[in-house]
């Protein structure tokens, strides 16, 4: 079986040519013509890796202790919300356990929780 490839002009076809970062910049020559390198540039910053451009200046200084709180009110909020997760997550299994034993036709489903007997 062929493969169906579609059928291109031959002015659609383009060729990139690959030039690694340390070899010179050259400029291609239309007609085929070898290539022609191009005068070096210098980098607009001589540090790329230099992040203060991107620094802006604070206008209010930070409130260390709003911001502890802040994190404590949300740990509480994210240990409360687990905890109430778990209860419900226990309390649906067990309802569907009891569920199950009633629905099997078994009279003996109920949890019966004593007491200590006191005199």
């Amino acid at each position: 079986m062929k493969t169906q490839r579609p059928i291109a002009a031959e002015d659609e076809h383009r060729v990139v040519p690959f030039r690694p970062r340390s070899a010179p910049i050259r400029r291609v020559v239309e007609g085929g013509g070898p290539p022609v390198p191009l005068p070096r540039r210098e980098p607009p910053h001589p540090d790329p890796l230099d992040l203060s451009r991107y620094e802006r200046p604070r206008q209010e200084t930070d409130d260390f202790r709003h911001r502890i709180l802040a994190n404590i009110a949300a740990f509480a909020f994210t240990v409360a919300l687990t905890a109430i997760g778990i209860w419900l997550a226990m309390s649906i299994a067990d309802l569907r356990k009891t569920q199950d034993c009633v629905l099997t036709g078994r009279r003996d489903c109920a949890r019966i929780l004593t007491e200590p007997y006191t005199p």
